[in-house]
């Protein structure tokens, strides 16, 4: 069986081009949020703030990329901030559809705000936001995710819960 390409530190275009999408999936549900108030839309970045804080708080300090250049830039991120964890923790962690609710959340609340304010009072604006967020959340997400970066993942060699979740049968 052939090992799999990895990337010790991932190329600079790769990180940006997540990060961008990240930003993207928080734009578009600002924006959608952002018409039922400016205290809604505060409190959905707020939320996703804290959910990015989570995860380079707890998770990252135990990745193979802290300190290096992983495919969403937050390893060296979290080396800024906090001490190096044990990798061996990262690969024996189990991850269920419980712990992905936070983060589909993200995705979920927009998605049935901005499918309710459409029925209340239809704007092209809003459902090409919803629709944005729809593709991104999707392919998009499935794009970034299984052709950038997961597939090149040293991480996901060594032993990732996520990678575990998603691919059973692999």
């Amino acid at each position: 069986m052939k090992k799999a390409e990895t990337y010790e530190n991932y190329p600079l275009w790769t990180v940006i081009l997540s990060g961008l999408f990240s930003l993207s999936v928080y734009g578009a549900g600002f924006y959608i949020l952002f018409r039922l108030g400016w205290i809604v839309a505060i409190l959905y970045l707020a939320y996703g703030s804290f959910l990015e804080y989570r995860l380079v708080r707890r998770h990252c300090p135990e990745c193979y990329y802290w300190g290096r250049t992983c495919g969403f830039g937050k390893g060296r991120l979290s080396a800024l901030f906090f001490k190096q964890g044990d990798v061996s923790r990262f690969c024996s962690g189990v991850m269920t559809w419980r712990d992905m609710i936070p983060d589909l959340l993200v995705s979920a609340v927009p998605f049935v705000a901005g499918v309710v304010l459409l029925f209340v009072h239809f704007e092209v604006t809003l459902l090409i936001a919803l629709l944005l967020l729809v593709v991104l959340t999707t392919a998009g997400n499935g794009l970034i995710r299984g052709s950038l970066t997961c597939r090149y993942c040293m991480q996901r060699e060594l032993g990732c819960p996520a990678d575990r979740l998603f691919n059973k049968g692999r």
